[in-house]
């Protein structure tokens, strides 16, 4: 595809997906909505798939470390009166111990995945560095202003769905490079 037809596509795509643009905005200050711009991107709503897949099956995995725990309780209860009471201790204790460490191992897990999502986040917000200067340029802005910080402003300013779809073109959903 030719550089000028590319370029005649962007300018289309970016008139129909911002008002701000289209307008010509001029603003020394703009505005976007940090969390929405990560949520409604490729590589966001790819990233929170893989987190709540993730979340779901290590939900499902403590729910059957759940059931086997207390069945082993149980059994281990039901011993108890045909136990010496050291005996039946040394059992309860090596139970104890072993809750424990799968408590230890589940949220060492948990821990896991909410470090991959903040990883990924911190990722998402290094490569939007300069998908977020070129707009600043183009509308002649000094400063992006989380819009949650804002108490008014003109919509006008706002850039998130902008932001969103030059970020999609310059990283996809982060698995491979667009074209």
């Amino acid at each position: 595809m030719g550089s000028a037809l590319r370029l005649i596509i962007v300018t289309l795509a970016l008139f129909g997906a911002s008002v701000s643009f289209a307008q010509d905005v001029r603003s020394p200050i703009l505005t976007i909505d940090s969390d929405r711009f990560y949520r409604a991107s490729d590589f966001g709503q790819r990233v929170l798939r893989e987190i709540a897949e993730q979340t779901d099956a290590l939900a499902e995995d403590n729910r059957v470390i759940e059931e086997t725990l207390e069945t082993e309780e149980l059994a281990l209860t039901e011993q108890r009166a045909d136990l010496p009471p050291e005996d039946f201790r040394a059992l309860a204790d090596a139970f104890d111990a072993r809750v424990q460490s799968i408590r230890e191992q589940r949220e060492a897990e948990n821990r896991a995945i909410a470090n991959q999502l903040e990883e990924n986040r911190d990722r998402f917000l290094n490569a939007a560095a300069p998908v977020l200067e070129a707009i600043m340029r183009e509308a002649g802005a000094a400063v992006i202003l989380e819009r949650r910080s804002v108490f008014i402003s003109a919509n006008a300013i706002d850039i998130t769905d902008t932001a969103v779809e030059r970020m999609n073109e310059a990283l996809g959903d982060g698995v491979q490079t667009p074209d």
